[in-house]
Protein backbone atom coordinates (compact mmCIF):
# COMPACT_ATOMS: atom_id res chain seq x y z
CA UNK A 1 0.00 0.00 0.00
CA UNK A 2 1.30 3.61 -0.54
CA UNK A 3 2.35 6.28 2.06
CA UNK A 4 -0.91 7.71 1.84
CA UNK A 5 -3.07 4.82 2.09
CA UNK A 6 -0.38 3.96 5.25
CA UNK A 7 -0.94 7.04 6.86
CA UNK A 8 -4.90 6.60 6.18
CA UNK A 9 -4.96 3.45 7.84
CA UNK A 10 -2.98 4.63 10.53
CA UNK A 11 -5.77 7.23 11.54
CA UNK A 12 -3.11 10.07 10.05
CA UNK A 13 -4.62 12.61 7.74
CA UNK A 14 -2.43 14.28 5.67
CA UNK A 15 -4.73 16.76 4.22
CA UNK A 16 -4.92 18.02 8.05
CA UNK A 17 -1.22 19.29 7.68
CA UNK A 18 -0.67 22.50 6.51
CA UNK A 19 0.96 21.46 3.27
CA UNK A 20 -0.43 18.10 3.13
CA UNK A 21 -1.82 18.27 -0.49
CA UNK A 22 2.51 18.46 -1.96
CA UNK A 23 3.04 15.23 0.26
CA UNK A 24 2.26 11.73 -0.27
CA UNK A 25 3.68 10.00 2.76
CA UNK A 26 2.96 10.52 6.45
CA UNK A 27 6.52 12.66 8.22
CA UNK A 28 9.21 10.38 9.34
CA UNK A 29 8.85 10.56 12.99
CA UNK A 30 12.65 11.50 13.80
CA UNK A 31 12.46 14.36 10.94
CA UNK A 32 9.13 15.70 12.92
CA UNK A 33 10.10 15.83 16.27
CA UNK A 34 13.64 17.55 14.93
CA UNK A 35 12.06 19.85 13.34
CA UNK A 36 9.01 20.68 15.73
CA UNK A 37 9.59 24.03 17.32
CA UNK A 38 6.72 24.18 19.86
CA UNK A 39 8.63 23.33 22.90
CA UNK A 40 10.74 26.05 22.52
CA UNK A 41 8.06 29.10 20.97
CA UNK A 42 5.05 28.00 22.63
CA UNK A 43 6.00 31.12 25.22
CA UNK A 44 5.16 33.45 21.85
CA UNK A 45 1.53 32.04 22.31
CA UNK A 46 0.54 36.09 22.97
CA UNK A 47 1.93 37.74 20.36
CA UNK A 48 1.04 35.18 18.10
CA UNK A 49 -2.59 35.72 19.30
CA UNK A 50 -1.84 39.59 18.67
CA UNK A 51 -1.49 39.01 15.72
CA UNK A 52 -3.90 36.66 14.49
CA UNK A 53 -6.77 39.01 15.96
CA UNK A 54 -5.15 42.15 14.04
CA UNK A 55 -4.69 40.30 10.81
CA UNK A 56 -8.52 39.02 11.07
CA UNK A 57 -9.59 42.14 11.29
CA UNK A 58 -7.25 43.52 8.15
CA UNK A 59 -8.79 40.39 6.60
CA UNK A 60 -12.16 42.22 6.95
CA UNK A 61 -11.07 45.38 5.77
CA UNK A 62 -9.90 43.23 2.26
CA UNK A 63 -13.20 41.39 2.30
CA UNK A 64 -12.01 38.10 3.11
CA UNK A 65 -13.85 37.48 6.13
CA UNK A 66 -17.68 38.70 6.50
CA UNK A 67 -17.94 40.74 10.01
CA UNK A 68 -19.70 37.87 11.46
CA UNK A 69 -16.94 35.44 10.65
CA UNK A 70 -14.25 38.16 11.55
CA UNK A 71 -16.36 38.33 14.78
CA UNK A 72 -16.11 34.96 15.70
CA UNK A 73 -12.33 34.52 14.48
CA UNK A 74 -11.55 37.21 17.10
CA UNK A 75 -13.86 35.28 20.29
CA UNK A 76 -12.49 31.97 19.29
CA UNK A 77 -8.78 33.60 19.53
CA UNK A 78 -9.72 35.32 22.53
CA UNK A 79 -10.99 31.97 24.02
CA UNK A 80 -7.57 30.27 23.13
CA UNK A 81 -5.63 32.85 24.68
CA UNK A 82 -7.67 32.31 28.03
CA UNK A 83 -7.29 28.77 27.42
CA UNK A 84 -3.57 28.59 27.70
CA UNK A 85 -3.33 31.21 30.27
CA UNK A 86 -5.86 29.36 32.95
CA UNK A 87 -3.38 26.09 31.33
CA UNK A 88 -7.45 24.41 30.94
CA UNK A 89 -4.99 23.69 27.13
CA UNK A 90 -1.66 22.69 28.85
CA UNK A 91 1.12 23.23 25.68
CA UNK A 92 1.44 19.38 25.46
CA UNK A 93 -1.58 19.26 23.84
CA UNK A 94 -1.47 22.30 22.07
CA UNK A 95 -3.18 22.33 18.55
CA UNK A 96 -3.08 18.23 17.80
CA UNK A 97 -2.79 17.67 14.13
CA UNK A 98 -4.96 14.86 13.05
CA UNK A 99 -3.83 11.81 15.30
CA UNK A 100 -0.10 12.17 14.19
CA UNK A 101 0.98 14.43 16.86
CA UNK A 102 1.16 17.56 18.27
CA UNK A 103 1.35 20.49 16.09
CA UNK A 104 4.79 22.29 14.68
CA UNK A 105 4.86 25.63 16.43
CA UNK A 106 2.64 27.74 18.07
CA UNK A 107 1.21 28.94 14.35
CA UNK A 108 0.07 25.88 13.93
CA UNK A 109 -1.21 25.15 17.53
CA UNK A 110 -3.53 28.13 17.57
CA UNK A 111 -4.56 27.94 14.26
CA UNK A 112 -5.55 24.21 15.06
CA UNK A 113 -6.49 24.99 18.13
CA UNK A 114 -9.13 27.59 16.48
CA UNK A 115 -10.12 24.90 13.46
CA UNK A 116 -11.44 23.21 16.39
CA UNK A 117 -13.50 25.59 17.51
CA UNK A 118 -15.01 26.98 14.13
CA UNK A 119 -14.37 24.42 11.90
CA UNK A 120 -13.68 25.37 8.25
CA UNK A 121 -13.88 28.83 9.16
CA UNK A 122 -10.81 28.38 11.33
CA UNK A 123 -8.63 28.05 8.18
CA UNK A 124 -9.66 31.11 6.47
CA UNK A 125 -7.36 32.92 8.82
CA UNK A 126 -4.25 32.34 7.37
CA UNK A 127 -5.41 33.37 3.93
CA UNK A 128 -2.66 35.42 2.48
CA UNK A 129 -0.41 34.97 5.32
CA UNK A 130 2.60 33.29 5.82
CA UNK A 131 4.64 31.67 9.02
CA UNK A 132 7.36 33.57 7.94
CA UNK A 133 5.80 36.99 7.98
CA UNK A 134 3.81 35.68 11.20
CA UNK A 135 6.83 34.78 13.21
CA UNK A 136 8.63 37.42 12.50
CA UNK A 137 5.75 39.45 13.50
CA UNK A 138 5.42 37.23 16.95
CA UNK A 139 9.02 38.16 17.35
CA UNK A 140 9.18 41.79 17.01
CA UNK A 141 6.32 42.25 19.29
CA UNK A 142 8.36 40.11 21.70
CA UNK A 143 11.90 41.97 21.24
CA UNK A 144 9.93 45.03 22.15
CA UNK A 145 8.29 44.22 25.01
CA UNK A 146 11.48 42.35 26.28
CA UNK A 147 13.54 45.86 25.69
CA UNK A 148 10.96 47.62 27.36
CA UNK A 149 11.20 45.36 30.42
CA UNK A 150 15.19 45.19 30.52
CA UNK A 151 15.10 48.79 30.47
CA UNK A 152 12.90 48.97 33.79
CA UNK A 153 15.41 46.47 35.11
CA UNK A 154 18.05 48.41 34.69
CA UNK A 155 16.50 51.57 35.94
CA UNK A 156 16.13 49.63 39.15
CA UNK A 157 19.89 48.90 39.28
CA UNK A 158 20.78 52.77 38.30
CA UNK A 159 18.61 53.37 41.31
CA UNK A 160 20.22 50.87 43.64
CA UNK A 161 23.60 52.59 42.70
CA UNK A 162 22.17 56.22 42.80
CA UNK A 163 20.72 55.22 46.49
CA UNK A 164 24.32 53.59 47.59
CA UNK A 165 26.17 56.62 46.00
CA UNK A 166 24.18 58.93 48.17
CA UNK A 167 25.00 57.38 51.18
CA UNK A 168 28.33 56.59 50.95
CA UNK A 169 29.00 60.40 49.25
CA UNK A 170 31.97 60.84 51.79
CA UNK A 171 33.59 57.70 51.84
CA UNK A 172 37.05 57.51 50.56
CA UNK A 173 38.50 54.77 48.68
CA UNK A 174 41.70 54.14 46.33
CA UNK A 175 41.41 54.68 42.59
CA UNK A 176 43.08 51.37 40.80
CA UNK A 177 44.87 51.01 37.41
CA UNK A 178 46.34 47.81 36.84
CA UNK A 179 44.11 46.44 39.92
CA UNK A 180 47.08 48.47 41.94
CA UNK A 181 46.42 51.44 44.04
CA UNK A 182 46.61 54.45 42.00
CA UNK A 183 44.37 57.70 43.76
CA UNK A 184 41.84 58.36 45.97
CA UNK A 185 38.25 58.96 44.91
CA UNK A 186 35.36 58.79 46.61
CA UNK A 187 33.00 55.76 46.83
CA UNK A 188 30.18 57.23 45.01
CA UNK A 189 32.47 58.40 42.47
CA UNK A 190 33.38 54.81 41.68
CA UNK A 191 29.47 53.58 41.84
CA UNK A 192 28.65 56.13 39.50
CA UNK A 193 30.98 55.00 36.74
CA UNK A 194 28.30 51.84 36.75
CA UNK A 195 25.97 54.73 36.60
CA UNK A 196 27.08 56.04 33.36
CA UNK A 197 27.70 52.24 31.99
CA UNK A 198 23.97 51.38 32.54
CA UNK A 199 22.68 54.57 31.39
CA UNK A 200 24.49 53.58 28.13
CA UNK A 201 23.21 50.19 28.41
CA UNK A 202 19.46 52.42 28.68
CA UNK A 203 19.89 54.21 25.64
CA UNK A 204 20.98 50.89 23.73
CA UNK A 205 17.87 48.69 24.95
CA UNK A 206 15.43 52.16 23.66
CA UNK A 207 17.41 52.06 19.91
CA UNK A 208 16.51 48.21 20.10
CA UNK A 209 13.38 48.56 20.69
CA UNK A 210 12.41 51.28 18.26
CA UNK A 211 15.05 49.26 16.13
CA UNK A 212 11.91 46.49 16.52
CA UNK A 213 9.05 48.58 15.74
CA UNK A 214 8.32 47.65 12.26
CA UNK A 215 5.63 45.65 11.13
CA UNK A 216 6.32 42.68 8.52
CA UNK A 217 2.55 41.27 8.82
CA UNK A 218 1.57 41.39 5.26
CA UNK A 219 4.48 40.18 3.70
CA UNK A 220 3.58 36.93 3.10
CA UNK A 221 5.83 34.09 2.23
CA UNK A 222 8.52 36.93 0.85
CA UNK A 223 6.77 38.43 -2.24
CA UNK A 224 3.95 40.27 -0.19
CA UNK A 225 -0.09 39.49 0.39
CA UNK A 226 -1.94 38.61 -2.53
CA UNK A 227 -5.09 40.29 -1.11
CA UNK A 228 -5.44 43.95 -0.26
CA UNK A 229 -4.53 44.47 2.86
CA UNK A 230 -4.20 47.81 4.99
CA UNK A 231 -0.93 47.19 6.23
CA UNK A 232 -0.13 50.76 8.07
CA UNK A 233 -3.34 50.09 9.38
CA UNK A 234 -2.82 46.48 10.70
CA UNK A 235 0.81 47.70 11.84
CA UNK A 236 -1.02 50.13 13.20
CA UNK A 237 -3.65 47.67 15.23
CA UNK A 238 -0.55 45.97 17.01
CA UNK A 239 0.99 48.88 17.94
CA UNK A 240 3.95 49.29 15.67
CA UNK A 241 5.49 52.28 14.43
CA UNK A 242 4.86 51.59 10.91
CA UNK A 243 5.04 48.79 8.16
CA UNK A 244 8.20 47.10 6.52
CA UNK A 245 9.18 48.83 3.33
CA UNK A 246 10.59 45.44 1.54
CA UNK A 247 8.75 42.03 1.60
CA UNK A 248 11.43 40.45 1.43
CA UNK A 249 13.54 42.02 4.32
CA UNK A 250 10.44 41.87 6.01
CA UNK A 251 10.66 38.17 6.45
CA UNK A 252 14.49 37.27 6.40
CA UNK A 253 15.65 39.71 8.90
CA UNK A 254 16.81 38.70 12.05
CA UNK A 255 18.97 42.56 13.02
CA UNK A 256 16.24 43.44 15.61
CA UNK A 257 17.47 39.57 17.49
CA UNK A 258 20.74 40.32 16.53
CA UNK A 259 20.72 44.18 18.23
CA UNK A 260 18.56 43.45 21.42
CA UNK A 261 21.35 40.53 22.35
CA UNK A 262 24.29 43.17 21.68
CA UNK A 263 22.72 45.75 24.09
CA UNK A 264 21.60 42.73 26.49
CA UNK A 265 25.71 41.35 26.06
CA UNK A 266 26.87 44.65 26.42
CA UNK A 267 24.71 45.12 30.33
CA UNK A 268 25.89 41.82 30.82
CA UNK A 269 29.72 42.82 30.57
CA UNK A 270 29.11 45.77 32.67
CA UNK A 271 27.10 43.56 35.34
CA UNK A 272 30.18 41.17 35.43
CA UNK A 273 32.81 44.16 35.77
CA UNK A 274 30.54 45.04 38.90
CA UNK A 275 29.87 42.04 40.32
CA UNK A 276 33.00 40.97 39.92
CA UNK A 277 34.54 44.05 42.42
CA UNK A 278 31.94 42.80 44.59
CA UNK A 279 33.33 39.41 44.96
CA UNK A 280 36.95 41.40 45.48
CA UNK A 281 35.41 43.92 48.05
CA UNK A 282 33.93 41.39 49.88
CA UNK A 283 37.14 39.23 50.52
CA UNK A 284 39.16 39.00 53.46
CA UNK A 285 42.18 40.71 51.31
CA UNK A 286 40.00 43.76 50.77
CA UNK A 287 37.26 43.59 53.42
CA UNK A 288 35.98 46.94 51.86
CA UNK A 289 32.29 45.42 52.36
CA UNK A 290 30.47 42.55 53.40
CA UNK A 291 27.17 40.80 52.26
CA UNK A 292 24.60 40.05 54.62
CA UNK A 293 23.71 36.22 54.96
CA UNK A 294 20.65 36.19 53.34
CA UNK A 295 22.71 37.25 50.31
CA UNK A 296 25.59 35.34 50.46
CA UNK A 297 26.32 31.23 50.71
CA UNK A 298 28.14 29.13 53.09
CA UNK A 299 30.75 26.17 51.97
CA UNK A 300 29.47 22.54 52.52
CA UNK A 301 33.22 21.22 54.64
CA UNK A 302 34.64 24.90 55.63
CA UNK A 303 32.45 26.20 58.31
CA UNK A 304 34.29 29.74 58.40
CA UNK A 305 33.66 30.70 54.72
CA UNK A 306 31.16 33.11 53.12
CA UNK A 307 30.87 33.32 49.42
CA UNK A 308 29.69 35.64 47.25
CA UNK A 309 27.93 33.07 44.85
CA UNK A 310 25.04 35.43 43.67
CA UNK A 311 27.87 37.58 42.45
CA UNK A 312 30.13 34.85 40.41
CA UNK A 313 26.93 33.44 38.92
CA UNK A 314 26.52 37.23 37.53
CA UNK A 315 30.10 37.42 36.02
CA UNK A 316 30.15 34.26 34.71
CA UNK A 317 26.89 34.25 32.95
CA UNK A 318 27.75 37.58 30.81
CA UNK A 319 29.76 34.33 28.92
CA UNK A 320 26.62 32.45 28.33
CA UNK A 321 24.52 36.00 26.81
CA UNK A 322 27.69 36.61 24.77
CA UNK A 323 27.32 32.91 23.48
CA UNK A 324 23.87 33.65 22.97
CA UNK A 325 25.14 37.06 20.26
CA UNK A 326 28.05 35.10 18.76
CA UNK A 327 25.16 32.30 17.89
CA UNK A 328 22.43 34.63 16.34
CA UNK A 329 25.49 35.93 14.29
CA UNK A 330 26.41 32.14 13.18
CA UNK A 331 22.94 31.47 11.95
CA UNK A 332 22.86 34.86 9.73
CA UNK A 333 26.08 34.83 8.29
CA UNK A 334 25.72 33.62 4.57
CA UNK A 335 22.18 33.09 4.87
CA UNK A 336 20.35 33.57 1.54
CA UNK A 337 17.38 35.28 0.72
CA UNK A 338 14.75 35.36 2.23
CA UNK A 339 13.62 33.07 5.24
CA UNK A 340 15.30 29.90 5.83
CA UNK A 341 14.56 27.41 8.27
CA UNK A 342 18.02 28.23 10.00
CA UNK A 343 16.02 31.28 11.48
CA UNK A 344 13.91 28.90 13.97
CA UNK A 345 17.11 28.74 15.87
CA UNK A 346 16.76 32.43 16.97
CA UNK A 347 14.12 32.12 19.39
CA UNK A 348 16.27 29.43 21.96
CA UNK A 349 19.26 32.46 21.69
CA UNK A 350 17.13 35.03 22.23
CA UNK A 351 14.83 34.18 24.81
CA UNK A 352 17.71 32.69 26.75
CA UNK A 353 19.73 35.87 26.37
CA UNK A 354 16.55 38.31 27.68
CA UNK A 355 15.73 35.93 30.25
CA UNK A 356 19.83 35.58 31.86
CA UNK A 357 20.17 39.67 31.52
CA UNK A 358 16.63 40.21 33.33
CA UNK A 359 17.58 37.92 36.08
CA UNK A 360 21.12 38.85 36.36
CA UNK A 361 19.99 43.02 36.24
CA UNK A 362 17.18 41.69 39.47
CA UNK A 363 20.20 40.36 41.70
CA UNK A 364 22.73 42.71 41.08
CA UNK A 365 20.34 45.47 42.10
CA UNK A 366 19.42 43.21 45.21
CA UNK A 367 23.33 42.67 46.02
CA UNK A 368 24.10 46.54 45.37
CA UNK A 369 21.46 47.40 48.32
CA UNK A 370 22.63 44.65 50.77
CA UNK A 371 26.74 45.55 50.32
CA UNK A 372 27.50 46.73 53.98
CA UNK A 373 30.38 48.75 53.62
CA UNK A 374 33.49 49.44 55.71
CA UNK A 375 34.25 53.30 55.60
CA UNK A 376 37.26 52.62 57.64
CA UNK A 377 38.88 50.12 55.76
CA UNK A 378 38.59 51.99 52.88
CA UNK A 379 39.98 55.04 54.15
CA UNK A 380 43.05 53.38 54.98
CA UNK A 381 43.70 51.32 52.44
CA UNK A 382 43.05 54.84 49.89
CA UNK A 383 46.49 56.20 51.96
CA UNK A 384 48.35 52.86 51.48
CA UNK A 385 50.30 52.33 47.96
CA UNK A 386 51.17 55.75 48.09
CA UNK A 387 48.28 57.07 46.56
CA UNK A 388 49.36 61.02 46.95
CA UNK A 389 51.98 61.11 44.85
CA UNK A 390 50.91 62.05 41.92
CA UNK A 391 49.23 65.29 44.21
CA UNK A 392 52.69 65.62 44.95
CA UNK A 393 53.98 66.10 41.34
CA UNK A 394 51.15 68.49 40.69
CA UNK A 395 51.87 70.45 43.29
CA UNK A 396 55.45 71.05 41.86
CA UNK A 397 53.74 71.56 38.75
CA UNK A 398 51.77 74.45 39.86
CA UNK A 399 55.28 75.92 41.25
CA UNK A 400 56.48 75.81 37.90
CA UNK A 401 58.68 72.78 37.39
CA UNK A 402 57.83 70.82 34.43
CA UNK A 403 56.10 67.39 35.24
CA UNK A 404 58.07 65.03 34.17
CA UNK A 405 60.89 66.60 36.71
CA UNK A 406 58.42 66.56 39.57
CA UNK A 407 57.57 62.95 38.15
CA UNK A 408 60.89 61.81 39.04
CA UNK A 409 61.30 63.52 41.95
CA UNK A 410 58.22 62.37 43.48
CA UNK A 411 59.46 58.96 42.31
CA UNK A 412 62.82 59.10 44.21
CA UNK A 413 60.29 60.41 47.04
CA UNK A 414 58.74 57.22 47.38
CA UNK A 415 61.12 54.62 46.75
CA UNK A 416 63.06 56.54 49.74
CA UNK A 417 59.81 56.13 52.10
CA UNK A 418 59.72 52.73 50.88
CA UNK A 419 62.67 52.03 52.54
CA UNK A 420 61.86 54.13 55.82
CA UNK A 421 58.62 51.92 55.75
CA UNK A 422 56.95 55.57 55.63
CA UNK A 423 54.19 56.76 53.57
CA UNK A 424 54.29 59.98 51.96
CA UNK A 425 52.58 62.05 54.58
CA UNK A 426 54.49 61.16 57.43
CA UNK A 427 57.94 62.69 55.69
CA UNK A 428 58.81 66.09 57.29
CA UNK A 429 59.06 69.52 55.58
CA UNK A 430 62.95 69.33 56.02
CA UNK A 431 62.95 65.47 53.56
CA UNK A 432 60.51 67.06 51.26
CA UNK A 433 62.60 69.92 50.47
CA UNK A 434 65.61 68.06 50.48
CA UNK A 435 64.39 66.64 47.48
CA UNK A 436 63.22 69.90 46.11
CA UNK A 437 63.09 73.19 47.33
CA UNK A 438 59.94 74.10 46.14
CA UNK A 439 58.35 72.49 48.45
CA UNK A 440 56.90 74.86 50.95
CA UNK A 441 54.33 74.39 54.08
CA UNK A 442 51.49 74.98 52.33
CA UNK A 443 52.69 71.31 51.10
CA UNK A 444 50.98 69.60 53.87
CA UNK A 445 47.24 70.51 52.90
CA UNK A 446 47.69 68.84 49.83
CA UNK A 447 49.51 65.31 51.49
CA UNK A 448 45.42 64.53 52.92
CA UNK A 449 43.00 62.80 51.65
CA UNK A 450 40.52 65.52 51.33
CA UNK A 451 43.12 67.79 50.15
CA UNK A 452 43.55 65.27 47.23
CA UNK A 453 39.91 65.11 46.38
CA UNK A 454 39.41 68.29 46.36
CA UNK A 455 42.26 68.80 43.84
CA UNK A 456 40.21 66.64 41.14
CA UNK A 457 37.71 69.33 40.36
CA UNK A 458 37.45 69.39 36.52
CA UNK A 459 34.03 68.27 34.96
CA UNK A 460 33.62 64.56 35.83
CA UNK A 461 36.35 64.70 38.68
CA UNK A 462 36.20 62.84 41.91
CA UNK A 463 35.82 66.32 43.71
CA UNK A 464 32.89 66.23 46.71
CA UNK A 465 31.47 69.32 45.05
CA UNK A 466 31.70 67.45 41.53
CA UNK A 467 30.23 64.51 42.50
CA UNK A 468 27.37 66.13 44.66
CA UNK A 469 26.45 68.17 41.40
CA UNK A 470 26.51 64.66 39.30
CA UNK A 471 24.46 63.32 41.96
CA UNK A 472 22.07 66.04 42.13
CA UNK A 473 21.71 66.55 38.45
CA UNK A 474 20.65 61.89 37.79
CA UNK A 475 18.47 62.75 40.97
CA UNK A 476 16.59 65.15 39.14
Amino acid sequence: MGGAGKAQDEGFALSEQPWGGRFGAEPDPLIEQFTRSLAVDSRLYREDIAGSRAYAKALLGAGVLTADEQQKIDCGLEEIAAEIESEALPPPSWGRVGVGGDAEDIHMAVEARLTEKLGPLGGKLHTGRSRNDQVATDLRLYSKAAAHDLQAAVEALETALLRRAREQVTTVMPGYTHTQRAQPVLLSHHLLAYFEMLRRDEARLADAARRADVSPLGAGALAGSGFPLDREALASDLGFGQASANSIDAVADRDFVIELLSACSLVMLHLSRLCGEIVLWTSFEFSFASLPDALASGSSMMPNKKNPCAAELVRAKSGRVAGDLVAMLMVIKGLPLAYNRDLQEDKEALFDGVDTTLICLRVTARLVLGLQFDREKMRAAALGGYTLATELADYLSRKGLPFREAHRIVGRLVAGALVAHKGLEDLTLAELQAASPLFLSDVRAHLTLEGSLASRSVLGGTAPARVEEVLAHVEA
